[in-house]
């Protein structure tokens, strides 16, 4: 589904990700950790157009879709959530979703300003997939109320009833798990999988809770300071003297 080949991207004289390479198979499960500032979200920035590479290949469903703008790529059926929340905080939890159908709506400005039954049906539909979803997601009985006053377990699963209404197959999940509570972090767990399932996506998430990553993901892939140190199964990864040593330092493993 995804295939990505020596992705480097430079910021001035600063290389943020070297030669970085990944692929993602149909309804996989992959991690990608490292320390902070290892290069991760700049990697999801580039697969989703927000960076251009500075060289290297992202192949999705065997079409180079390198250098192609954000609206495009989310078009092509890839989404995202993100690291810090970014939800329209003054709209209501309905309205946030219902952005996400903007360029699957057939009809245009004339049919909005006249109301004709072309925006009526297409403003009906959506409004009615948009509550399926929020049922779903146990977010229906908040869907007139802003988005701002949902607790912060509730605002992450609306970032994700958001991707999803964009009908992807490749979902990119940047720190999900962060600020949860240990049952929040649980039941994220069982959600990715069901996500997973239902919807026929492949995932790929970055994360920095161990449990979480280690008990859901196919493979892994580690980054440090840009570069990638480590590929393989969890098992594989839990063991790596070099991620064991990025996450704690040579001397604190010799030592321990």
């Amino acid at each position: 589904m995804l295939d990505v080949k020596d992705l480097t991207i430079k910021f001035g004289g600063l290389v943020a990700v070297s030669n970085f390479s990944l692929n993602i198979g149909e309804k996989e499960v992959v991690g990608l950790i490292g320390p902070n500032g290892a290069g991760k979200t700049t990697v999801f920035n580039m697969l989703t157009g927000v960076y251009a590479p500075t060289s290297g290949t992202i192949s999705y469903l065997g079409e180079d879709i390198q250098g192609l703008k954000p609206y495009i790529i989310t078009s092509k059926k890839i989404a995202r959530t993100f690291q810090n929340i970014r939800l329209f905080s003054d709209l209501s939890v309905l309205d946030n979703v219902k952005i996400s159908y903007d360029y699957k709506l057939k009809y245009n400005l004339l049919d909005s300003i006249l109301r004709t039954p072309r925006f009526k049906r297409e403003e009906s539909n959506m409004d009615s997939e948009v509550k399926d979803l929020l049922k779903t997601f146990n977010l229906l009985d908040k869907c007139y109320e802003k988005a701002s006053n949902l607790s912060y377990g509730e605002q992450r699963r609306l970032e994700i009833v958001r991707a999803l209404a964009t009908g992807p197959k490749l979902l990119l999940l940047d720190e999900p798990a962060a600020g949860m509570n240990p049952q929040e972090t649980a039941e994220l767990s069982d959600l990715i999988r069901w996500i997973r399932d239902t919807y026929d996506v492949s995932i790929l998430l970055i994360e920095h809770d161990m449990k979480l990553v280690m008990g859901i993901c196919d493979k892994i892939t580690v980054l440090d300071y840009g570069k990638v140190i480590a590929a393989g199964s969890p098992d594989e990864i839990k063991n790596n003297p070099k991620v064991i040593e990025a996450y704690l330092g040579e001397e604190a493993t010799v030592n321990a």
